[in-house]
């Protein structure tokens, strides 16, 4: 880019964030009005620049003994009894920071809603069989040799704005996930190293190679999500700040609409009645509600009773406290036919839930203070008294996944004498009046312990009381949802309980939680020795600051691996030396699902599919709208319908 240019986007940059936040109530008063701009010169020199990875060719270039396929024999999703309409009122625990994709604060508990459940890839993984059904491709052709995936787009598929969607958007995808403008780390690792080239052969065909034989490359290729080129053409150096507030055209069901958006109170998402996908199979039965209420509701306790008053329309009953105690089964509304309960088992890889020590912070980026730390928190107490024992503990962050999981390691017990051995060999010998250790230099042993999940506050009570017995104090910090992530994202935390959701994969993620790329900038120098000068990186899954020198080289090979029994023996060998190196301390996890609906919220008769890892992942369900008028009837006058409290195991490990 010329430095003309970038003078121009510099200046558009200050006016843009001397424009933000001058209307707090709406986000269509205080969207930015920022300069025009094209990247479409920009975007085209690029390609130019790099024609190892961006091919231009024609249809009589494409192989000719390619094997099509479409996914046509797999079961449908959905159910045919499903009924459109409504409106389905969901409580969110805090307001969105943004509402782009991608770059800094994007990568919260909003972002499913817009993007990873709610878009269109160019073929989806079944959730029960765990093959592909199409998406925005008709057919795809997979070459193993080349590590390549041949694409046939369905000319119907649109974009919300009605724009079509073409092979173009698949390239602007690579600029756009590769460009420094969007100040995403790991995209721009991923996409700059996970794939050679991408080939356009016409408006609607297309390959892309992977830059490795995964065993699984092709649902690296098929699940890939195009960017809408047209709409992202003033991608430049504030696009942090230009795109906040925008919504992002969507190839999927739902649009959010600028009068839709309450700043700090709610955001409506409306079905897109014209949506290309509305009658193909898989998708004709799912995303049914017309609208799509979230309501920000910042207290657990508030949401549980806005749900009772059924001003929202399910709530997760997941903490054992909701399910036995505040809406047990012998409830009025549960007894009288208005409220189900549904227990749901899935089989799914563990969400990684536990404590994640930030080995930058003082003291912590002591071993012996860790393994102090892993002895001295009682899971299962917690297990045992906070779940009721209807939760089990994890014994590593990748737990779940067949073969690769590591057969034999297991999480260290709540042992006080064990505690205070590693405390004692950290410099920690003296309990202070308060009972919590102290060492020479007079530093007590006591750490911010934070969690952005309301609903986990009393597990971290629980753990604090039983720390303090080994000396060891948690200073207990519950946030709202979007300011714990936003901690752990830029690494001010000391040790937080939270977790990245599970990813239906074959095998775990590695290379964005363990390697030093994304725990320092430079952590290493040439020799592996630790260099002095390292800068703490933000803005990455990394969230231990885990560096290791003889991790990176692992990890490495496990991406660039195409041999799947090296690979698991690197996965084995990897969760060894996590273990090491104590910067993560499992947590538990719940093997069903739990949730509290009122008798409107319908699912179909087998409630949902097998590999899920939420209950409206898929958005299976649907609002019966008379019904709802019905029973809202039925509270009135005292007439009753039977009880719906059902358990389906179908899936039960």
């Amino acid at each position: 880019m010329s430095a003309g240019n970038r003078l121009v986007l510099l200046l558009t940059a200050v006016s843009t964030l001397l424009l933000v936040g001058c209307g707090e109530d709406n986000a269509a008063e205080s969207a930015v009005t920022a300069a025009v701009i094209d990247n479409t010169a920009e975007v085209e020199a690029d390609y130019a620049a790099d024609p190892a990875f961006y091919h231009f060719k024609s249809l009589a270039d494409l192989p000719a003994d390619l094997a099509w396929e479409n996914g046509a024999d797999q079961p449908e999703m959905g159910s045919p009894e499903a009924k459109k309409g409504g409106t389905q009122y969901i409580a969110l625990n805090d307001f969105p920071r943004t509402l782009r994709i991608v770059g800094p604060d994007s990568n919260g508990s909003f972002r499913p809603y817009i993007f990873d459940n709610a878009v269109m890839r160019m073929a989806h993984l079944h959730p029960d069989t765990l093959e592909f059904y199409p998406g925005l491709a008709e057919s795809w052709a997979v070459e193993p040799d080349t590590a390549t995936v041949y694409v046939k787009l369905n000319p119907a598929a649109r974009w919300s704005d009605g724009e079509p969607v073409t092979s173009d958007d698949f390239l602007f995808m690579f600029w756009f996930f590769r460009s420094d403008y969007i100040r995403a780390p790991w995209y721009n690792n991923w996409f700059s190293t996970r794939y050679t080239n991408i080939t356009r052969y016409d408006d609607h065909t297309f390959s892309i190679s992977s830059a490795v034989l995964k065993p699984d490359f092709a649902g690296w290729v098929l699940a890939l999500p195009p960017v809408p080129q047209h709409y992202f053409k003033e991608v430049g150096e504030d696009f942090v700040e230009r795109y906040q507030w925008r919504f992002t055209p969507t190839t999927g069901a739902y649009v959010i609409n600028d009068e839709d958006i309450q700043k700090g109170r709610s955001i409506t998402f409306t079905r897109d009645r014209d949506w290309w996908a509305k009658d193909l199979k898989h998708f004709r039965y799912r995303f049914n509600p017309d609208r799509l209420q979230l309501n920000v509701i910042r207290d657990q306790a508030k949401s549980f009773e806005a749900f009772n008053r059924g001003d929202i329309d399910q709530f997760s009953l997941n903490m054992a406290e909701y399910w036995y105690e505040k809406l047990p089964d012998s409830a009025p509304d549960v007894q009288a036919g208005y409220i189900a309960k549904s227990e749901f088992y899935t089989q799914y890889p563990r969400s990684p839930v536990g404590l994640w020590i930030n080995t930058a912070q003082p003291l912590l980026d002591d071993l012996n203070v860790r393994l102090g730390i892993q002895h001295a928190s009682n899971w299962q107490l917690v297990i045992d008294q906070y779940f009721r024992g209807d939760a089990q503990r994890l014994n590593t962050a990748s737990d779940g996944y067949p073969d690769f999981s590591h057969p034999s390691i297991t999480a260290r017990e709540f042992d006080i004498d064990k505690a205070q051995a590693y405390f004692a060999a950290a410099g920690f010998t003296e309990r202070g009046p308060d009972g919590v250790f102290v060492n020479a230099d007079g530093k007590r042993l006591a750490f911010t312990l934070s969690t952005g999940s309301q609903q986990l506050a009393d597990v971290l009570t629980i753990l604090k009381q039983e720390a303090a017995k080994a000396g060891l104090e948690f200073r207990v910090e519950v946030l709202d949802g979007t300011t714990g992530w936003k901690k752990v994202q830029e690494k001010k935390h000391e040790i937080a309980l939270t977790y990245f959701a599970g990813v239906l994969e074959m095998y775990p993620r590695m290379w964005e939680h363990y390697h030093s790329d994304n725990a320092y900038d430079d952590a290493f120098l040439e020799d592996g020795s630790v260099n002095p000068e390292r800068q703490l990186k933000t803005q990455t899954n990394n969230l231990e600051a885990f560096a290791v020198y003889e991790v990176d080289g692992l990890i490495e090979d496990y991406r660039d691996s195409s041999d799947k029994a090296h690979m698991i023996e690197l996965s084995h060998r990897l969760a060894e030396l996590h273990y090491d190196h104590a910067s993560w301390v499992p947590g538990y996890y719940q093997p069903s699902l739990r949730l509290g609906h009122w008798r409107w919220v319908r699912y179909p008769d087998y409630f949902n599919h097998k590999h899920v890892r939420t209950l409206d992942e898929h958005w299976v369900h649907w609002i019966d709208t008379d019904l709802k008028q019905e029973v809202q009837e039925a509270r009135k006058s005292g007439k009753t319908f039977p009880p719906m409290i059902k358990v389906y195991d179908q899936w039960k490990p």
